[in-house]
């Protein structure tokens, strides 16, 4: 039986996947899986890929026909993962060794539905420390009561998918996988989601994933139109959470997190091609037409300051429509693994707080 999924997606990251693989096999397990989706790379990736399907335990190679981007590469895994636990990497990122050892302990010790943990955010040679906004550790805990306050950084304002470990019942709840075809911003929604739906969860102090920051070829430093679809991500938290048995409660701070995302986004504008500009400036203004203009007036006033100013001046601009959601047709992949067996293997976001 497969103890843990874990899933990988890969693209034009050839400088560091050699990195990510090396950090995989250190904490390869007889009971592991790597589900790793190369998302239709350019550069030398697909081999490096090849390579660690024949030298990683447990690894998987799965390849996409055309570029889908992160969230359904990530969906491209997990429809594959056999995992009583699944977790996420990115394939710039890596891990400490051993340290999914420790993560697949927690999960049986706690039984609980995810386990959210600590990260290093490494930028060239300077590391530091990022917690979860979790004060109680080791606790089972409720995932949404971990939502509010709507003032304060809470679990939804630190969304990274690989921060953590998840049970397989919520991935056959249908909470695991991502909205399609989101280039930026895929984690938003999931998140929310997840603390909205999920019955128990725990934050724990365990230290083993390095998140690199300030890649060339990451979306968060690229100024073109793939940034804007942080505002579908949005709509859907507002949509998803305006439907939810405690919309009033969950609401304000679901309204005042995605007017921090815009005004994020705005203030950074000049690194922005100049079209993609001028459609950053009309979609913000019209998604600040579409939250619920209440709780939307209440968060500006909370807010105060600057940002309060510019987006109420934002609110009236000429508005334009979010970018539609791309078709949801079958994505074609390819499967690669071993070709004879190998020893371990298996049988078979700018982070922005309100």
């Amino acid at each position: 039986m497969v103890k843990l999924s874990v899933v990988v997606p890969f693209f034009n990251v050839q400088t560091y996947a050699s990195d990510t693989l090396t950090s995989l096999r250190a904490n390869a397990r007889e009971d592991f899986e790597f589900l790793l989706v190369d998302d239709c790379s350019s550069d030398g990736t697909p081999e490096i890929l090849e390579r660690a399907v024949r030298d990683v335990p447990g690894a998987v190679l799965l390849r996409h026909a055309a570029n889908q981007g992160l969230a359904t590469a990530r969906n491209t895994g997990l429809d594959r993962a056999r995992g009583e636990y699944v977790t996420f990497l990115d394939g710039d990122d890596w891990l400490a060794a051993g340290y999914y050892a420790r993560l697949v302990a927690a999960m049986d010790r706690t039984g609980v539905d995810f386990l959210r943990t600590d990260h290093v955010s490494v930028t060239g040679r300077a590391r530091s420390v990022r917690r979860v906004p979790v004060p109680r550790r080791d606790e089972v805990l409720d995932p949404r009561e971990a939502i509010l306050p709507a003032h304060r950084t809470t679990a939804v304002d630190y969304p990274y998918a690989w921060a953590g470990i998840y049970h397989r019942r919520l991935l056959e709840r249908g909470l695991l996988h991502f909205p399609h075809g989101l280039r930026t911003a895929e984690d938003r929604p999931w998140i929310w989601r997840l603390h909205r739906e999920a019955e128990s969860f725990a934050a724990i102090g365990e230290l083993g994933v390095f998140y690199r920051r300030g890649v060339a070829t990451s979306l968060t430093q690229i100024g073109d139109v793939r940034q804007l679809d942080f505002i579908r991500a949005f709509d859907q938290v507002i949509e998803e959470t305006a439907a939810d048995r405690d919309a009033d409660l969950l609401l304000p701070k679901a309204v005042r997190t995605y007017c921090a995302l815009i005004s994020h986004h705005v203030a950074g504008i000049k690194r922005f091609e100049p079209e993609v500009a001028e459609r950053l400036t009309a979609m913000s203004a019209g998604a600040l037409r579409r939250m619920p203009q209440k709780v939307l007036d209440g968060a500006l006033t909370a807010m105060g300051g600057e940002r309060a100013v510019m987006l109420r001046k934002l609110r009236k601009q000429r508005p334009a429509p979010p970018p539609p959601a791309p078709d949801p047709a079958p994505v074609a992949v390819t499967v690669t693994r071993p070709s004879s067996p190998v020893v371990g293997s298996a049988a078979g976001a700018p982070e922005v707080a309100a």
